[in-house]
């Protein structure tokens, strides 16, 4: 019988695509979340708290594998310097592996250096790691137009955007889970390359909405960054399915791409 797999923030939208890949390989998988849920074969819910603590030490005892993929806007530094403690104390983890953002290393924001941070204390950990790097997940970019277009005039961010399937980042992230400790690995983009404004109006089209738009320069060096590309993938693999084809399946057929 294998070990389980420790998965956090596996109630978000990759940890729900990735837990069934696990299971399907043969592998039981514990689910690590603040409120919880329902269990099922091969799949067992904790509620633990990385902010706090609380709970932690107990979810990671017995498991082979630790998924790091719980995150947000701030405090990743914090929760991966919770969980790293964690994994070290259990002794026997044998593969940490977390999942991160491209440019992370290279746009100076301060909800990406908690990113870059809590790489850095995954590689330090002294457990074998793998770290895998992805593009802003097409149902991200969707929720960004969909609060834009509620105003009445859509400010369009002087940037360019690489969304990715999230089922595409899942069927990768449970690959290198499952394999050897391999690392950084060649970053995960979509595959197309969109100026901001053509995503949001992709949106209005697609939803048969009228707005104005009004370009934005981003300021500072965090805006420059994004002008050259620091978010996009350098080398890196990339998925095939694009936002025309997630829109036509969420909210309706959007025109021809380009």
């Amino acid at each position: 019988m294998n070990p389980p797999i420790l998965v956090t923030g596996g109630t978000g939208t990759l940890g729900r695509l990735i837990t069934p890949l696990l299971r399907e390989a043969g592998h039981p998988v514990r689910v690590l979340s603040r409120r919880g849920g329902p269990s099922a074969p091969g799949i067992e819910q904790v509620i633990a708290d990385l902010a706090t603590g609380e709970g932690v030490d107990a979810a990671v005892r017995g498991a082979g594998i630790v998924l790091h993929l719980a995150g947000g806007q701030k405090g990743d530094d914090r929760i991966a310097r919770t969980l790293v403690r964690a994994v070290q104390r259990a002794g026997g983890v044998r593969h940490l592996v977390f999942i991160s953002v491209i440019g992370a290393d290279r746009i100076p924001l301060a909800w990406l250096r908690t990113k870059l941070t809590a790489e850095e204390k995954i590689a330090g950990s002294g457990v074998p790691w793998t770290i895998l790097r992805a593009a802003q997940f097409h149902e991200l970019v969707l929720t960004m137009a969909q609060k834009m277009a509620a105003l009445p005039v859509v400010p369009v961010p002087g940037m360019r955007l690489q969304p990715v399937d999230s089922r595409e980042v899942a069927a990768r992230l449970a690959g290198l889970t499952l394999g050897a400790p391999a690392g950084l690995v060649p970053d995960l983009a979509g595959p197309k390359v969109y100026p901001m404004g053509d995503l949001i109006r992709g949106y209005l089209r697609a939803t048969g909405k009228r707005r104005l738009t009004l370009p934005v320069r981003l300021p500072g060096r965090a805006g420059r960054a994004y002008r050259d590309g620091a978010n996009l993938a350098l080398g890196g693999a990339t998925g095939t399915r694009t936002w025309e084809a997630f829109l036509a399946e969420r909210v309706g057929q959007p025109a021809p791409a380009r």
